[in-house]
């Protein structure tokens, strides 16, 4: 409803003067031009009830219930306003009002504080398109908006076509196009009295929103409110005073802003006299307030009284010229003292303070408003604090709490697990980390052998939970720095726990389909593994031998594996070409072998190996052919004569029938195909360059062998094992491995299937132009394979093609030789032979220049790679190298087959499955206090790794920088706004006093 009455100029009594109508303006209203901006708009009386104007805006307008409110008033009139105290006061609302879900209310027109808050709206959503929009409410007196009436409709209007009109308003004022919705107040007065119509009803909105709870019905805590004031007159001395709410006082923005700003703050440093403080009043009066000169006394006096009242407000904040870009940093400490200074002190209180410092992620404020030392927290207290930070992405706020107390154990439950992996965002593999923390009963079957076989059902308890590692996956799995950091330092195996981050997101880099988030996901990988790389490297500095046994050391945290099993899998070549490392995998390298054996020696043992019981060499008996190194050297000796035989047999006694020779060929393949089988583990074992050359070199001499055994393709056998042959020869290069040298060149080798895909691509297009412009219709299959590929092939290397343009001749026609082209009646081709030596002209221009050149310029480029990382590369592959010999049984092919055979009866004959030894199973399997002992260390050496690392980062050049700009820069300042004004405070007594 709103009043009806005519427009005079006489006094007008709402109670005498109108009476009450059903409202004729109300829907939404179109503010045109290029954004095609929008709002909704209500006309209402005065006296409307607030909660009809709450329900109105919550439940038909669909505004989500505010968690904070922000009451801006102050200048009506348009007033200058500095541009780094604009940028400043823009910066601070928007940033309040986005991250609390705060709702701003105004007067709602294009003029004064409200086009600021306008202009604030605008630019947020200019730069923030996909952000939710900022709630701004403008609450304005109806009789003084300027072409009201285009907004009047009994059946509203939806929309109601609104221009701002700033030339033509005159003493009205116009609606800001910025503001979301409107609340247009008519008092039933005539235009000349409406100013602060709107007063009474926004305070009792304002106030009722106040008593409003946050969230649930369940919580006490209630909305908080606060005002914000710039420049102003009396009116906006009036409003602060009669709110009662934790004000906020921009200062520099000019008239009664900059009154209450000085006064506050030079209260305390003159004497606390009356009659002296009002002649502080009154002269800040005079040099602020340009309309004080003509308010009589009384009105003067009144003045003073309400400036007064404003200084006893204790929540009152005064945001300084030197602290423009806090006003967010302000208004959360006006929160913080009205709480602290409520008449009602609820347990709950603390919870709100805490809640605002995470919304707004004010770290400093929280550490020296809430967590004080009159006050003992628990660690469940701070439970929906920790969810709520981890959620809002916090971290500075996560290292707080568990500073103060949070306990991970207590607070990472399975539901909390869950929660946290429900609000991902769009995490690709989520289903199945759902799986595998669902409660199950899972059962297994156990083999026990104890006075005879029998199988019994265990049951499994659920997975067994570790609240520091189950955190840092989840901060791991949504790529986050920060909060993988903090997790990282609460994990108990760090070395172990930064490997298997650096694997995971690899793999997530590779499955990831967004264009910049594998580099991202691949950087933070980079960045585990260095801190595996330092703190590794100060276990070892500190202790060798204790830093090796976290090599090799069992970690059920991590699916049971070694941490030189997840730098192989994550592919950390720099954590394995450390030192510790390499001196680890040498010796595993040697085995029972002094490392200090030279190879001569150990080669001369193996060929004269009664030399063993002299001191020729230095080694434990038992151990001497058990080693990778002995195991690596017999392999080379046995390849070398399989290759031997295999030739033979090939050039020498290939006959219709198999020879002695050949039969020992086909028994020493099945002994390489045994270790092959042995050596199969269907994930990894094709991932391996070596291992696809064997399987296509066993599928050869397989294919080659059928066909050979057939009386009719014996020929076409022996070809494709000549074929074959070529790939073994090829799988020999796995020997260069070992040596520093040659080991890394062999990734050249890859490079080479890049350019002959790009090399074929040439060949076939201009070998089938050709073929199809100088022949027609040859049906030989070999005839059209050397014209349309082989031909081109030999061009690049200079053979040039006679059939282009020469000459052509019926009698040189044979069906043996290539078909001739088609010719005319004078024996002429009929083709034309411009054409065909223009393309053999661009053939060999791409082909013979462009092609070779990009072959030597990839070769180069990957050499100078490769070269530079050479150490690096020879590491890993010596490591790979190591890790097969390893497992490898002792004899060498064909003797290995009595390996295999003893293998075979243990685990088909006698049911005991031996424990192969693979990827370093002499791994420690340490249990108890032995284990907790050795992470223990380890937790300190990150620690002081840790400590190391930020003492280095604050010394250098950079961290010089940051730590200058905190100290001089009050913006970034660690400080609250409360201790800058007790130190300004002291400082401006101090000169007072000299």
């Amino acid at each position: 409803e709103y009043s009806n009455t005519d427009n005079t100029d006489e006094v007008v009594h709402n109670e005498q003067h109108s009476h009450r109508v059903p409202t004729d303006a109300f829907g939404d209203v179109s503010f045109g031009g290029s954004w095609q901006k929008t709002g909704k708009y209500v006309r209402v009386f005065t006296d409307t009830k607030p909660e009809v104007l709450y329900e109105l805006l919550t439940t038909q307008w669909e505004l989500p219930r505010p968690n904070l409110l922000i009451s801006v008033t102050g200048g009506a009139k348009n007033f200058y306003l500095k541009s780094n105290l604009k940028k400043a006061f823009h910066r601070g609302l928007i940033k309040v009002a986005q991250t609390t879900g705060a709702w701003i209310i105004t007067g709602g027109t294009n003029a004064g504080v409200m086009r600021h808050v306008g202009q604030a709206v605008r630019d947020y959503a200019l730069s923030n398109t996909k952000q939710r929009e900022i709630v701004a409410i403008g609450v304005a007196p109806w009789r003084v908006i300027h072409n009201r009436d285009k907004l009047v409709n009994e059946e509203g209007c939806f929309p109601a076509q609104y221009v701002i009109d700033k030339q033509g308003q005159g003493n009205m004022a116009c609606l800001d196009d910025n503001h979301s919705h409107f609340l247009l107040v008519d008092d039933g007065t005539s235009d000349k009295n409406a100013y602060g119509a709107e007063i009474p009803l926004r305070t009792q909105l304002e106030q009722y929103i106040s008593d409003q709870t946050l969230g649930n019905k369940a919580t006490t805590i209630k909305t908080p409110v606060v005002c914000v004031a710039l420049d102003g007159g009396y009116g906006t001395l009036k409003v602060t005073i009669t709110k009662g709410i934790p004000c906020v006082i921009l200062e520099g923005s000019g008239r009664i802003a900059d009154v209450i700003a000085r006064v506050f703050k030079q209260r305390n440093t003159s004497t606390t006299d009356i009659d002296d403080f009002n002649d502080l009043i009154d002269k800040q009066m005079n040099k602020f307030l340009e309309e004080y000169k003509k308010f009589d006394q009384v009105k003067k006096k009144d003045c003073n009284i309400k400036v007064s009242e404003v200084m006893m407000v204790q929540s009152m904040i005064c945001a300084g010229k030197d602290e423009l870009g806090v006003l967010d940093v302000a208004i959360l400490d006006a929160l913080f003292k009205a709480s602290k200074t409520s008449e009602s002190q609820e347990d709950n209180s603390w919870k709100k303070q805490l809640k605002l410092a995470i919304d707004w992620n004010r770290v400093n404020s929280a550490e020296t408003e809430i967590f004080t030392e009159d006050r003992q927290w628990t660690s469940s207290d701070l439970h929906w604090a920790m969810t709520s930070a981890l959620v809002g992405n916090k971290p500075d706020f996560v290292s707080l709490l568990l500073e103060y107390g949070v306990c991970l154990e207590d607070f990472l439950d399975e539901a909390t697990l869950c929660e946290l992996y429900q609000k991902l965002p769009n995490c690709f593999f989520l289903y199945k980390l759902f799986k595998r923390v669902e409660p199950k009963e899972k059962y297994r079957r156990k083999e026990l052998h104890k006075e005879g076989f029998r199988d019994i059902k265990e049951k499994i308890s659920p997975t067994h939970r570790i609240a520091g590692r189950d955190l840092f996956l989840w901060a791991v799995v949504q790529n986050n720095k920060e909060l993988s950091k903090i997790a990282w330092d609460q994990c108990g195996d760090c070395i172990s726990a930064a490997l298997a981050a650096s694997k995971i997101l690899k793999k997530m880099a590779e499955e990831s389909i967004d264009a910049d988030e594998p580099q991202e996901m691949l950087e933070l990988a980079s960045h585990f593994e260095d801190r595996a790389i330092g703190v590794f490297s100060n276990c070892y500095k500190n202790d060798e031998e204790r830093a090796q046994k976290l090599l090799v050391r069992i970690s059920r945290l991590w699916g049971k594996t070694t941490c030189l099993r997840l730098a192989l899998e994550a592919d950390n070549k720099k954590f394995v070409a450390e030192l510790g490392v390499q001196d680890l995998l040498t010796q595993i390298w040697c085995g029972e072998l002094s490392v200090h054996n030279p190879v001569w020696r150990v080669l001369v043992c193996m060929v004269f190996f009664p030399l063993i019981y002299t001191k020729f060499l230095v080694f434990r008996l038992l151990g001497l052919y058990c080693a990778p190194q002995v195991k690596f050297y017999g392999n080379i000796v046995s390849y070398f004569a399989f290759l031997f035989l295999f030739a033979y047999v090939l050039m020498v006694d290939f006959q219709r029938t198999p020879s002695i020779a050949e039969l020992v060929l086909y028994f020493w393949l099945f002994t390489l195909v045994s270790e092959e089988i042995r050596q199969v583990r269907p994930k990894v074992y094709i991932q391996e360059l070596w291992n696809i050359l064997d399987v296509i070199s066993i599928l050869l001499f397989c294919l080659g062998l059928a066909f050979r055994l057939t009386t009719k393709l014996l020929y076409p056998g022996k070809i494709i094992l000549c074929i074959d042959f070529v790939v073994f020869c090829l799988r020999l290069m796995a020997i260069f491995t070992i040596n520093r040298t040659l080991g890394p060149k062999i990734i050249i080798m890859r490079d080479l299937f890049f350019f002959m895909f790009l090399l074929s691509i040439w060949v076939v297009a201009y070998g089938v132009a050709k073929q199809g412009i100088l022949i027609e219709n040859d049906n030989r299959l070999d005839w059209i394979m050397r014209g349309a590929i082989y031909e081109p092939y030999l061009v690049i290397f200079g053979n040039f093609p006679e059939n282009v343009d020469s000459e052509w001749r019926s009698a040189q026609c044979n069906p043996l030789k290539p078909k001739c082209p088609v010719l005319n009646e004078k024996e002429m081709p009929v083709f034309p032979e411009w054409l065909t030596i223009v393309m053999l002209c661009v053939y060999l221009l791409f082909a013979n220049i462009l092609l070779i050149n990009l072959l030597i310029a990839i070769f180069n480029y990957t050499f100078e790679e490769v070269h530079d990382n050479t150490d690096r590369i020879w590491k890993f592959q010596r490591y790979q190298l190591i890790k097969e010999y390893y497992s490898r049984p002792a004899p060498p092919p064909p003797f290995i087959i009595l390996s295999h055979l003893y293998l075979f009866i243990r685990k088909l004959v006698l049911w005991n499955a031996p424990k192969f030894q693979t990827a370093f199973s002499k791994a420690l399997d340490f249990r108890g206090k032995e284990e907790e002992e050795l992470l223990s260390w380890e937790a300190l050496m990150r620690d002081t790794y840790m400590i190391s690392e930020r003492q280095a980062k604050s010394q250098s050049m950079e961290g010089r920088i940051q730590d200058s700009s905190q100290k001089y820069n009050p913006a970034e300042s660690s400080l609250s706004s409360s201790q800058i004004q007790a130190i300004r405070w002291l400082n401006t007594s101090k000169c007072a006093s000299e």
